[in-house]
């Protein structure tokens, strides 16, 4: 089986409720998605509605990949540098396979189906990521193409007493 990536989908209310559930069940099986468990739909959605108004406004991509059942198993957002002097290249934020197709290949996939996107876009030579430190993403990414360009320890707290790096990595697409 493998997923079936679309970039730009329509936003419906399916759409919705699958990337809000996509987000709760990764935070909660202890993905690095900008939450801690526990953590529900509901805590999640404002975060979401911000991508959705990046999205609207035309400086964010969503691309989503759905499983064999049509379900969202995967998701990234590509955001555009609205700064003059870094339009070349753009982020890659909330990169999320469902814990159910963790070990499957789909993380790959999924960063590859990015890379194609952002491939697609005129004067985009990079991708630009972070990671939390701590859980072994940097080698993930790093087995994906992208390099270490930078670290700042202690940048991300998850909870009292347990600060981790944010690692900065970049993917050249030429």
């Amino acid at each position: 089986m493998t997923l079936t990536f679309t970039l730009d989908p329509a936003v419906t209310p399916e759409l919705r409720d699958g990337l809000l559930d996509l987000w709760a069940d990764v935070s909660n099986a202890g993905g690095a998605v900008g939450f801690v468990a526990p953590v529900d739909p509901r805590t999640i959605r404002p975060e979401l509605v911000k991508h959705f108004a990046a999205m609207a406004e035309g400086r964010t991509r969503l691309l989503v990949g759905h499983d064999e059942d049509g379900r969202v198993a995967a998701t990234a957002f590509l955001s555009f540098n609205t700064h003059r002097l870094m339009t070349h290249w753009l982020w890659l934020y909330t990169v999320m396979v469902h814990p159910r197709h963790q070990g499957k290949g789909y993380g790959r996939d999924l960063l590859g189906a990015a890379a194609d996107a952002a491939r697609g876009v005129e004067g985009i030579e990079a991708i630009r990521l972070t990671c939390r430190g701590g859980l072994g993403l940097e080698r993930f990414y790093g087995s994906c193409g992208y390099k270490e360009v930078g670290r700042i320890p202690g940048a991300i707290r998850v909870a009292p007493g347990d600060d981790r790096d944010d690692v900065i990595m970049l993917l050249p697409l030429a």
